[in-house]
């Protein structure tokens, strides 16, 4: 006949479990329960200082923001003001797709790598639907490392700057977390 053990013994070896994960998930939390950073991106699209470029498209069409199909890299800096010559933090890299035939969407993969203060080593990624003809767009953050770990939220960008003529844009990027 197997060992039975009693309901007390049952308890306390629930309670040492609960206890043990409760101790592990604060040990391993790194950020309050809710936080907000602001940065700004410093984005160029032409010339030879360029921080998007596209790298491919559909044959016989331009590769533009508003073709169907174009695929961009990003490697913009993130800079602690709209100030191009302010402390930069990181960098925002990933890819651009015009993902609706109209050229109004974009879908963007991009990862927040940071390499200046508390954050360095540390990535924020964010996944979505940015609407192109609208000066503020929201997306998700799905996951982070380092300091980031389990993170969730959304990411704001709204355009504070833009000129045509050197096709110079400053993003606003908010970004709301919730640890999970």
């Amino acid at each position: 006949m197997a060992p039975s053990f009693s309901s007390a013994t049952k308890l306390f070896s629930f309670s040492l479990l609960l206890l043990t994960t409760t101790m592990v998930y604060e040990a391993n939390s790194q950020l309050p329960l809710q936080t907000t950073l602001v940065f700004y991106l410093q984005d160029i699209a032409t010339g030879p200082n360029a921080t998007v470029s596209p790298i491919t498209g559909l044959t016989g069409r331009d590769w533009t923001y508003e073709q169907f199909g174009t695929i961009f890299a990003v490697d913009d800096p993130v800079m602690m003001s709209p100030s191009p010559v302010s402390a930069q933090v990181g960098r925002a890299q990933g890819l651009l797709v015009v993902s609706a035939h109209d050229g109004a969407n974009v879908n963007a993969v991009l990862s927040i790598v940071f390499t200046n203060l508390q954050y360095s080593g540390s990535s924020i990624e964010i996944q979505g639907i940015s609407r192109q003809r609208e000066s503020y767009k929201e997306l998700s953050v799905v996951s982070g490392t380092g300091r980031f770990r389990f993170a969730k939220g959304y990411a704001a960008f709204e355009t504070v700057f833009y000129d045509p003529g050197t096709a110079h844009s400053v993003i606003r990027l908010t970004i709301n977390l919730r640890q999970s």
